[in-house]
């Protein structure tokens, strides 16, 4: 009786080779699909920068009142972005070996979800030219900003999470690059990732300081998950504007982030493991640990709903009260009903273990839940500023051209970048994926030849052991 091991999570992957060969499959010259999807991802960005260019000749009278979308945007991709440390930073410190297939998407998509974030606090100021007066720099005039304005935390929290996240993302690449460095056809590619890789060698010693360096960013970056996000609710709790001054708005915008950042991870994981057959990677298990995870911040974002609208009764607060009123059953009822049911009621379907591990259904719930997301955003803001203290303030929103514009420009820009990062960079991450394998085993046919009579058996370290008669 012999005994052959094979990773519970990756079960129909054979050999370092296959990871490799795998992996750097993604980036082969594209197809026409590939090309068609860039193409119309570069149109919307021609249309961001023509809305903008419309913004910086007529002036940003021509965004919708209190420039609501834009803010809503900005707030939407600061929140798809949480999901990549989430995924990356805090489950490698706990050491789950699930998170190896599916971080780098996570790190690629919170860079990417970042930098679109940032181009809003730039369009905002409606002089973009000047934007480095945001910046605490000496000048002539002795003039600094304004360190009270919620326009100057934006500032801070954004570049402070580019900056750890862009430097988290690029030292896990670098095994990675070298591996496509070694496999590179062109002379081109291959100067690139030469210069990319850093001379990575693979010794004991380059492994020894990639390893701490990792855990350290690591660390590092797993406070900024709480602190980024509350910073940006502060932008709205240090009001005095109805719906807005309430001191659960940092757990609740940490947790909705997760869940949009989340959901987003599933939209890009699903149509990628299907395009370029990825299913030894992405297994049911890896759907199904993210399944779980959505489902729990979808509870804990459809409690804070709840605590929401009950303080806004228990206060007796008549503007409070108004406010609340008006998500439900006012002008903007359909954005309060459809955060509530994408958010809050459509992910508890994935109690059923059936739909978990159900590519096309848990597609769509991600897609509806990024949706929700977006509309969230929309209720705490435009409700908010649509219906203040004054009556004869009282406003509803009327979104413009610019507004849809800017708002399809920032997801043409978003998934322009993770396009190219799909076919410039590696997708997989072959030295994680190879550390939840097997080391390499002689007789590994004799091995393969008699797994259908083995006794299968997972392991508490992912491995599965089976008893070959």
């Amino acid at each position: 009786m012999e005994t052959v091991t094979r990773s519970a999570f990756h079960p129909d992957v054979e050999s370092y080779e296959q990871v490799n060969r795998d992996a750097l499959r993604l980036l082969t010259p594209p197809g026409r699909g590939y090309v068609a999807l860039l193409g119309m991802s570069v149109c919307l960005v021609g249309l961001l920068v023509f809305s903008e260019l419309h913004n910086i000749l007529f002036g940003l009278g021509m965004i919708g009142d209190n420039w609501a979308i834009m803010i809503t945007t900005f707030v939407f991709w600061v929140g798809i972005g949480h999901a990549g440390t989430l995924i990356s930073a805090i489950l490698y410190l706990f050491r789950a070996p699930w998170r190896q297939a599916v971080y780098r998407f996570a790190e690629a998509m919170t860079v990417f979800a970042v930098l679109t974030a940032a181009l809003f606090p730039l369009l905002h100021i409606g002089r973009p030219w000047f934007f480095y007066w945001l910046l605490p720099l000496p000048s002539q005039r002795h003039i600094w900003p304004n360190f009270r304005s919620p326009l100057l935390w934006d500032v801070f929290a954004v570049t402070t999470y580019l900056t750890v996240s862009s430097v988290f993302f690029f030292i896990g690449l670098i095994p990675d690059i070298a591996a496509a460095r070694d496999g590179a056809t062109t002379p081109i590619r291959k100067r690139v990732y030469t210069v990319l890789s850093l001379g990575w060698r693979g010794t004991d010693r380059e492994w020894r300081h990639f390893t701490r360096a990792y855990l350290f960013l690591a660390a590092l970056a797993t406070p900024l998950v709480l602190s980024v996000h509350s910073v940006v609710s502060w932008d709205f709790a240090v009001s005095i504007v109805p719906g807005w001054h309430t001191t659960i708005f940092a757990p609740y915008f940490v947790a909705g982030a997760i869940l949009s950042g989340v959901a987003m991870v599933v939209t890009l994981m699903v149509p990628v493991h299907r395009i370029f057959r990825l299913g030894a990677y992405f297994t049911p298990m890896h759907y199904d640990r993210l399944a779980k995870l959505l489902l729990l911040t979808s509870i804990i974002v459809g409690y804070a709903y709840g605590m929401e609208y009950f303080m806004a009764y228990y206060s007796g607060e008549l503007y409070e009260r108004d406010v609340f009123w008006d998500r439900v059953t006012g002008d903007y009822w359909w954005a309060g009903w459809s955060m509530i049911t994408f958010n809050a009621i459509v992910p508890q379907l994935l109690w059923f273990k059936k739909i978990r591990q159900n590519l096309n259904a848990f597609f769509i719930i991600s897609v509806f839940v990024n949706i929700g997301m977006w509309y969230e955003r929309f209720v705490i803001i435009v409700p908010s500023l649509a219906h203040s203290y004054e009556p004869w303030k009282f406003w509803n929103l009327h979104m413009t051209w610019v507004d849809a514009g800017l708002l399809l420009g920032s997801f043409g820009w978003f998934f322009m970048w993770f396009l190219l990062f799909l076919r410039t960079l590696p997708g997989l991450s072959m030295a994680e994926i190879k550390e939840v394998l097997p080391p390499p085993v002689r007789n590994a046919d004799h091995h393969a030849h008699d797994e259908a009579h083995a006794v299968r058996e997972v392991l508490p370290t992912g491995y599965e052991e089976r008893e070959v008669r």
